[in-house]
């Protein structure tokens, strides 16, 4: 039964220095809650719900976040502050918490490999806090899980991208078996736009079999002597199936702070906005 996902988080998130300089990027507020806390709903939303982090040095605010704060809850008791920690309140009643630290960053294939001893010889799932998705119906990881129940295999989140920004993706080739779901026959990690085999990129969210630990041991690394998850699901796809699924709903990039600022503007539209509106009628 699949019930586990992982957060890798041990990166630096360097392109939003100096505010990632004592904080987590995982930790940035999408108006009031934090980017990692979206993953974290999403995921439980999924039925999943033993959540594993992978994390580095400075990511203690994150542990911090998934606890009880007594002080502070001590303070804000009784008081109409009180609601505003309903939601985080029922993410650490919904699910469990565990930590193992990367210590030294080697790129996502190995930071996954760390959480092996969070994740056992069970299947699990990937989230990677950088792409926050959103869709009005079941969300992207709950719609991935649907699919591992029928096909039992590996699966990748993938959206066409433009061929400009094909680069900083792993891109897949594939055949359709049916409508926006293919059987992976080729990845490719950040290829240049006339060597990329299609425009469909891997995005943060993935479901994974156990056997992917040792394809990821027996990876060479690649550039800056990162280990590549994109690379052992290749041959994982070589030697049996993985399937990459075209999902439905919106992914922002909220790596860039380009992303972070649209996905912040969509969320207190859409997201925020409506949430208060709610909680001014408790």
């Amino acid at each position: 039964m699949l019930k586990k996902c992982l957060f890798p988080v041990a990166g630096y998130g360097t392109r939003f220095l100096p505010a990632t300089k004592a904080m987590p990027k995982e930790m940035l507020p999408l108006v009031n809650k934090p980017l990692v806390q979206y993953g974290v709903e999403e995921a439980i939303e999924a039925g999943l719900s033993e959540i594993g982090f992978v994390t580095g040095r400075g990511k203690r605010a994150i542990e911090d976040h998934f606890d009880t704060n007594f002080e502070l809850e001590h303070q804000i008791s009784g008081t109409g502050k009180e609601k505003y920690l309903d939601s985080v309140r029922q993410v650490i009643d919904s699910a469990s918490f565990s930590y193992t630290r990367q210590g030294e960053m080697r790129g996502l294939g190995d930071a996954i490999l760390q959480g092996q001893r969070l994740v056992g010889d069970e299947p699990f799932a990937v989230v990677l806090a950088d792409d926050l998705c959103l869709n009005e119906d079941i969300g992207v990881l709950g719609q991935m899980v649907q699919l591992y129940k029928q096909f039992r295999c590996s699966i990748v989140a993938v959206e066409e991208v433009p061929k400009e920004q094909i680069h900083k993706f792993g891109v897949i080739a594939g055949n359709e078996i049916k409508p926006g779901l293919y059987q992976v026959t080729d990845m490719v990690e950040k290829p240049a736009a006339e060597d990329a085999p299609s425009n469909m990129a891997i995005i943060g969210r993935y479901i994974l079999t156990p056997d992917i630990f040792d394809l990821i041991r027996e990876t060479p690394p690649g550039k800056n002597g990162e280990v590549q998850i994109t690379d052992a699901l290749l041959a994982q796809a070589q030697r049996g199936c993985v399937l990459a699924y075209r999902f439905k709903g919106r992914r922002f990039d909220c790596g860039s702070v380009d992303g972070f600022i649209e996905a912040t503007n969509f969320v207190y539209e859409n997201v925020y906005l409506p949430e208060q509106a709610a909680l001014e009628k408790k």
